[in-house]
């Protein structure tokens, strides 16, 4: 079968090539008319269910001189035909060192743009009401926010690396070598009994109502397929006989792919291995459904790659409890 699950079109175009010339970043900065996403301590600026974007000029300027001047600054691309920005905006990334008070004076007479309403919002809270284009940007700044944080130094010989290429290279400037942003793959599936039972999983308290698809990280020289195989086996102690891959997810928190898979199995029994999965449970499509709408279980919200791997086994959209009320 083909990929099955839906593919959402790129918004951002990231400009992969352009960005490797020398000094960009500062011809973008230079234009006036770029702008800029503000991110600190995985928090952005949000107002009204949208990202705060303002003048990267401008507030660079402001920042310049200030305790909030940006660690980095970071080139995310521009705006695509289809997304809800014009065509053709460019788009940075300042991450900060600290939050500013939205509501100080300084900002508030300096840099134009700030929304009255506006406050600072982690990608969780945010998530459900954010339009698609602010989304993808959220990811793609939390991801290569993230590997700034945590690649500062050189793998090789520890000196302290400097960003190149608007910000997705790291120099070390003692070796020369180069590093780039990393991802790391981690399968999630949805596991199909012979019967069609769909099985579930949850961490945590035995009684917690939470349960989702079951996933784990990819190991090194490890396929895909090898992976799905080793961590169902692992935390519920059943044995996979066949998978299909579906879809993917960005999830940088700090740094996952999720690659969608739904797996079979002819065991009928599920034995969670008690760290990583406390509860496991078999239902069927009738039965699922009920568990939700009654408030016995609650499964992943519709934002994730584990509602719709869940949804494409269901054969449609399910009812959440608080849709019915």
């Amino acid at each position: 079968m083909d990929t099955v699950l839906p593919v959402r079109p790129a918004l951002i175009d990231r400009g992969s090539a352009a960005r490797l010339k020398p000094g960009m970043l500062a011809e973008v900065l230079g234009t006036g008319s770029a702008r800029a996403m503000v991110l600190s301590g995985r928090q952005a600026l949000v107002s009204d269910h949208s990202l705060v974007l303002l003048n990267a000029a401008e507030l660079g300027e402001h920042l310049a001189n200030t305790p909030y001047a940006p660690e980095h600054v970071i080139y995310l691309g521009s705006a695509l035909a289809g997304s809800d920005l014009e065509a053709g905006t460019e788009l940075v990334l300042f991450v900060l060192p600290a939050q500013f008070e939205v509501r100080a004076e300084e900002f508030e007479t300096h840099i134009s743009g700030i929304p009255a309403d506006a406050q600072w919002a982690g990608f969780r809270e945010v998530a459900a009401r954010l339009n698609p284009t602010d989304t993808a940007l959220f990811i793609e700044a939390s991801a290569i926010a993230n590997w700034h944080a945590t690649h500062t130094h050189c793998p090789r010989c520890g000196t302290p690396t400097q960003a190149e290429a608007g910000g997705w290279v790291r120099r070390c400037p003692a070796d020369n070598s180069e590093h780039y942003p990393r991802t790391d793959p981690a399968i999630i599936v949805t596991v199909v009994g012979s019967d069609g039972r769909l099985l579930l999983g949850g961490g945590g308290p035995l009684d917690a109502k939470n349960y989702s698809t079951l996933a784990g990280f990819v190991e090194p020289g490890e396929s895909l397929e090898q992976a799905v195989r080793r961590e169902i086996g692992e935390e519920v102690g059943v044995r996979v006989t066949a998978s299909q891959y579906l879809g993917s997810q960005s999830w940088p928190f700090p740094a996952s792919l999720m690659l969608g898979f739904t797996a079979t199995t002819s065991d009928t029994e599920a034995r969670p291995d008690g760290v990583e999965v406390t509860r496991a449970r078999w239902f069927s499509r009738s039965e699922l459904q009920e568990a939700v709408l009654s408030g016995e279980i609650v499964i992943s919200s519709r934002l994730s790659i584990a509602r719709s791997l869940i949804e494409h086994w269901y054969g449609g959209v399910i009812q959440d409890a608080a849709d019915s009320a």
